[in-house]
């Protein structure tokens, strides 16, 4: 279980996040929502530890993970896999070593640096890109895939570490719609089929509702809402996004469908 609280983060005179409190059942879909600036991806790399928190604690299953330095800070990240919205993948190299990357922790430092990765890992990642119907890309570079496609890559890096938790930020803002929806089910294949905790920042009220099983408003820094989909109302949205509310409302977002590969079977999710 993760577990913040009062966690804060001031840049100067500027206060991204201010007191947080939050409790995260393991394999729970978390939306993270709020317009721009609310403080959404700021909270998400404080988790990670990628920003320093001013003050407050980060625990997971009873362990600090605030104070966590070195080789133990480095565990945790790998635990706790990140989704960036620029994808944060190599361009020169290939889908396949792209993917091995997300096995450094499972490697020696030697091994990896000489590309001398395991038939195991291999075959763990050939595995991850076969799930997300991009195997038949692993030679090419990854300059060379559509958004879409090279946002699947990074999907299947975090799944090959092994971790816990992925946390998703804003990873679908820069596609279009058919896109949009392949990486979310792919996120939503992990969780319902892993059991992989999910915490995403979305700025789709409507995707939002569709694909989380709870969802987290911020505003300026704090939480002002907490609650499952059907208690997100419009009114609640436009005290979350004011005059914005219109334009982050769309259509209904169709209704999610994956494959469990290991089980053999369709599954649609609820």
């Amino acid at each position: 279980m993760l577990e913040i609280q009062g966690l804060t983060r001031r840049f100067g005179s500027s206060t991204a996040v201010a007191g947080v409190d939050l409790t995260v059942q393991p394999g729970a879909f978390i939306g993270v929502i709020g317009r721009s600036g609310a403080g959404k991806s700021t909270l998400l790399r404080m988790i990670n530890r990628l920003v320093r928190p001013s003050s407050g604690s980060i625990r997971f299953d009873g362990r600090d993970v605030t104070a966590l330095k070195g080789d133990a800070l480095r565990m945790w990240r790998a635990d706790c896999a990140m989704i960036f919205q620029q994808f944060n993948l190599v361009g020169r190299l290939d889908v396949l070593t792209n993917v091995l990357m997300g096995r450094l922790r499972h490697a020696s430092l030697t091994r990896s640096l000489l590309g001398l990765w395991s038939d195991a890992d291999r075959a763990i990642a050939l595995s991850a890109l076969e799930q997300f119907d991009i195997a038949h890309l692993a030679s090419e570079r990854a300059e060379n895939l559509s958004g879409g496609q090279q946002q699947r890559v990074a999907i299947a890096r975090a799944l090959v570490q092994e971790p816990r938790i992925i946390l998703a930020d804003e990873p679908i803002a820069s596609l279009d719609p058919r896109n949009t929806r392949v990486v979310m089910d792919a996120l939503l294949q992990i969780n319902k089929q892993y059991g992989i905790t999910v915490l995403c920042n979305l700025h789709s009220l409507d995707l939002a509702r569709t694909y989380s099983d709870r969802l987290v408003g911020m505003s300026a820094g704090r939480i002002v809402f907490e609650g499952t989909p059907d208690e997100l109302t419009d009114g609640v949205a436009r005290t979350l996004y004011g005059l914005e509310a219109n334009e982050v409302v769309s259509e209904t977002a169709a209704r999610p469908t994956f494959e469990f590969a290991e089980l053999g079977r369709t599954a649609t999710a609820a």
